[in-house]
């Protein structure tokens, strides 16, 4: 089987839920039969070398698949509500809502299991082997990452951080403009372009230089750091404490944290505050003040300078604005 056969991999996972497939590789919306449950998967092929998925569906009972991939390929996963769980070769792993996973998969079986009477709503978006390694090219014709490297004796590897906010931004973008039929495959295509990025820079090249003196155990410690910082975003731990909750000291973690982020700690937790401020104030629900205490900001004011600073535009010019009482009076 081809390496751009990866589409099959997808497909025995809709066969699996008794999908009503009707192609190999093409964009179409699967609906759960009602016997199963409700809801569904939309599936989006916006080139033949990527397939993106959202499911979004509940089971009426607890669920459980086996499959075995048949082809080697790589895949993104955001988990944004409900649970599910996948056993590989003897290891579990767990797929919890506000997670992020990097998947790396030869030919290997797969058992899912879903839990009955929970919504589960989940974005994938899969690539062939050959779309990763031409990703991963450098400018002197090098590799950043290699599939084969990464994998080692393995037939399976996942990593997991939680949802970084500026992900969750073009999540929330992404989810809105595929429910627009005429939205175009270039800006499904330009999304996930964002969306592998993110992951790669974060999963495979922040201090994975050969030059880094940090060990795997010391990075991943300070990614534990960084986990920390964005859950703890409006009361967040000082440095001591921080480097306390890791297990690293303070000086160790301020340069490792450096080197694998490219900013200090504090300067990462301003630019997550202001990226989840973005979204709040796009979704249009809090106004510039219950935003600035939502992020961890309880100066208005300095909250609003720091983010004109960031984005060249003033938070208040996102609210958006209720309709007249005459135009709401005129529709009743």
């Amino acid at each position: 089987m081809t390496d751009m056969n990866f589409h099959h991999n997808f497909n025995l996972f809709f066969d699996g839920l008794e999908l009503p497939r009707r192609n190999l590789d093409r964009t179409e919306h699967m609906a759960l039969h009602s016997r199963r449950g409700e809801g569904g998967v939309r599936r989006f092929v916006p080139r033949s070398d990527i397939d993106l998925v959202v499911s979004d569906f509940t089971f009426r009972q607890d669920c459980s698949l086996p499959l075995v991939t048949k082809t080697a390929m790589v895949e993104l996963n955001f988990c944004l509500q409900g649970r599910r769980e996948i056993m590989v070769e003897g290891a579990r792993y767990e797929f919890v809502p506000g997670s992020c996973t990097l998947q790396f998969m030869k030919e290997v079986g797969v058992h899912f299991e879903f839990n009955g009477n929970e919504p589960l709503l989940m974005l994938g978006i899969g690539i062939p082997v050959s779309t990763f390694h031409r990703f991963m090219e450098e400018g002197g014709g090098g590799r950043s990452a290699d599939f084969t490297r990464i994998l080692g004796q393995a037939s399976f590897r996942a990593f997991q951080e939680t949802l970084q906010p500026a992900a969750s931004i073009i999540l929330e973008r992404m989810l809105g403009s595929l429910q627009n039929r005429g939205t175009k495959n270039l800006e499904i295509e330009c999304s996930v372009l964002e969306l592998l990025s993110m992951a790669f820079q974060s999963f495979l090249t922040d201090g994975s230089s050969g030059m880094t003196k940090l060990s795997k155990s010391d990075m991943q410690k300070i990614r534990e750091a960084r986990d920390i910082m964005i859950k703890r975003m409006i009361d967040p731990p000082t440095l001591i404490e921080l480097s306390r909750l890791i297990g690293m000291n303070d000086c160790k973690l301020k340069s490792g944290f450096k080197e694998m982020f490219g900013t200090t700690v504090f300067g990462y937790l301003r630019d997550i505050r202001l990226e989840k401020a973005l979204l709040l104030l796009q979704q249009g629900n809090l106004n510039v003040n219950e935003t600035s205490c939502a992020v961890g900001y309880s100066n208005s004011s300095y909250f609003s300078e720091v983010f004109r600073q960031k984005y060249g535009v003033n938070p208040g010019k996102l609210v958006k604005k209720p309709a007249p009482a005459s135009l709401l009076a005129s529709e009743q």
